[in-house]
């Protein structure tokens, strides 16, 4: 399993993600946008599909694992390693 740490914009124009940051602590972090609105984890939602989609996973192989209610989240993927995760997210 694989952790990945997300910087999401809920309310943008398109679903896309953005490329990689650093957090103030100099750690990795993945700029995402998603249309949905942050209601009732829609956006959550539209994040997690958006990663399956980018990373050719099927939906239940990405989890939210922290941030439900926060900007900053933590995602869980399972069967890649952080190298793969990293081409995959990068070539998308």
């Amino acid at each position: 399993m694989t952790t990945l740490a997300i910087k999401l914009t809920p309310g943008a124009a398109s679903d896309r993600i953005d490329g990689w940051d650093v957090d103030p602590d100099g750690r990795p972090v993945l700029k995402v946008r998603v249309r949905a609105r942050p209601v009732e984890g829609e956006a959550n939602a539209a994040l997690l599909k958006l990663l399956a989609k980018a990373l050719d996973l099927p939906r239940s192989a990405v989890s939210l694992e922290r941030g439900g209610q926060s900007r900053l989240k933590r995602t869980a993927v399972d069967g890649l390693s952080p190298d793969e995760v990293r081409a995959r997210l990068s070539a998308s």
